[in-house]
């Protein structure tokens, strides 16, 4: 059925986060019997346009006109109640009841079954979510949106966790709802996927829409260069830093999923960085960029494989503290969650990583810790009314060098950086990308991790890729080409 009737149209959308202009006059709609392929980087839009559509926020500028029976959403990050049966999870909040106004148990594993044999699923509906695999508990997250029969269905990077065979039942299932009326939004960065499902392809950059357009009347290599074709950052990157010795050398790492579902969360990484040398790592959404940072510094003790060699001597990563003494240092994705204390001041987070140097006989000596934060509030150039200012009421820039400050009070040899300047303004971003300058030069090693491609080409003498937890590719500066560098992180199937 393809009668092109509009199910759902959105106008000129607008959605502003603190700092940020999320989504910038956005137009966006789906038809009936039609697969829409929406494509985009990370930080583009798509999950904050979907969580418009499907309700999920409600606080936002523009039109909204929908025409469907209903909207449903298969969220990537999974959403189910790990002791509640698959059934259950199913029809949580809608189970069927018996005359007498009980849940007709029964029935609701019936259904929970027949939905899931459509799927080509042998899931027992009565199983524990928890005791699933992560592709078995995708499948029950995409039966569970089955179950409400939305005329609208969004599917977000449905096929993440599904095997190959999983994931050809799903585009069976997906061609189905089309052929019967179902509107299906279908998020990716698999650019096989779109070719094999869609019938439109929707492209966002920086919260704006580029391009809408019939598959057939585009090219997968133009869907690239849309989804690329961006200013560069600020910060110009000197050029002029010699790297010295191999600092930090990591052979055939490979993580085993921290949930315990048995697979490899990473498989098979390598790289080297060297004194002076910012090496970037570039990645999608679930790629792995934060695992990796994470292994190498401790976080999963008895996860991790391979060899991980630091100035040529074994690292022993068994746990962060012993990472930490023996010279790495990890400013983490979420400053706020997990590298900062919000209730304390700026002088007692900057000293927290090496407190044991201010302390005599177990009393930690203010004087010596007022000291030492000053010298690198001014050093970072931390902006706030004094030494006694929490870190919560700092702006999310100065706190972000407050947290640097923290690792550089320990004096390490590597400093592992995820997102350094995600949330941050244009002036802190590029005062942040001079400090990362001058550390290199100072004989530092850094690894950066960023999914801003503008950033880390801008910041990084080479660049890595990940996809699916693997390899991709590698980039020397003189090779740094944003479609490139895209490519060799896209998924290859």
């Amino acid at each position: 059925m393809t009668d092109e009737r509009i199910l759902l149209e959105a106008r000129n959308i607008r959605k502003r986060f603190p700092g940020t202009l999320a989504l910038d006059g956005v137009d966006f709609r789906v038809f009936a019997g039609k697969v829409h392929a929406v494509a985009g980087e990370n930080g583009a839009g798509k999950s904050t346009l979907m969580n418009i559509i499907s309700g999920t926020c409600t606080d936002f500028e523009g039109s909204l006109t929908v025409n469907a029976r209903g909207v449903a959403m298969i969220h990537q990050e999974l959403n189910l109640v790990p002791w509640m049966s698959v059934a259950e999870n199913i029809f949580l909040g809608r189970e069927p009841r018996t005359r007498a106004g009980l849940v007709d148990t029964k029935r609701m594993e019936r259904e929970a079954g027949s939905i899931l044999e459509g799927l080509g699923s042998t899931i027992d509906s009565r199983s524990p979510v928890h005791s699933l695999r992560v592709g078995e508990q995708q499948i029950v997250e995409i039966a569970k949106a089955l179950s409400m029969q939305a005329e609208v269905l969004i599917m977000d990077e449905p096929t993440s966790s599904l095997s190959e065979k999983e994931t050809e039942v799903l585009f069976g299932v997906v061609r189905d709802l089309a052929s019967k009326g179902t509107g299906i939004v279908y998020i990716t960065h698999k650019m096989a996927e779109i070719s094999a499902l869609a019938d439109h392809v929707t492209i966002l950059r920086d919260g704006r829409l580029i391009k809408e357009v019939p598959l057939k009347e585009t090219s997968i290599d133009e869907i690239i260069r849309c989804m690329v074709g961006r200013d560069s950052a600020g910060f110009t990157h000197g050029g002029d830093r010699t790297p010295g010795e191999t600092v930090l050398q990591v052979e055939g790492l490979s993580l085993q999923d921290p949930a315990g579902s048995g697979r490899a969360r990473l498989s098979g990484i390598g790289f080297e960085v060297r004194a002076g040398e910012i090496l970037g790592i570039y990645g999608l959404m679930g790629a792995g960029r934060t695992e990796l940072l994470e292994a190498i510094f401790g976080c999963y003790p008895g996860k991790v494989s391979g060899k991980i060699l630091l100035r040529g001597r074994p690292l022993d990563n068994s746990s962060t503290h012993s990472a930490v003494r023996q010279g790495l240092a990890l400013l983490p994705e979420d400053r706020k969650l997990a590298g900062l204390v919000l209730g304390m001041d700026i002088r007692e987070n900057v000293t927290l990583a090496a407190l044991r140097s201010f302390a005599s006989h177990g009393i930690v000596k203010e004087g010596r810790e007022k000291d030492k934060a000053g010298e690198y509030r001014e050093r970072l150039g931390i902006k706030s009314s004094s030494l006694r200012q929490e870190a919560r009421e700092l702006s999310g820039g100065n706190q972000q060098k407050v947290v640097l400050a923290k690792w550089l009070l320990t004096d390490p040899s590597v400093i592992l950086l995820d997102e350094p300047t995600r949330g941050i303004d244009i002036n802190a971003k590029n005062e942040i990308y001079r400090l990362l300058d001058e550390l290199a030069r100072e004989g530092k090693a850094l690894v950066v991790v960023s999914s801003e491609l503008p950033e880390i080409m801008a910041v990084c003498d080479r660049i890595i890729t990940l996809r699916d937890g693997r390899p991709g590719g590698s980039f020397l500066r003189e090779d740094f080409r944003e479609e490139s560098i895209l490519k060799a992180a896209l998924p290859e199937n």
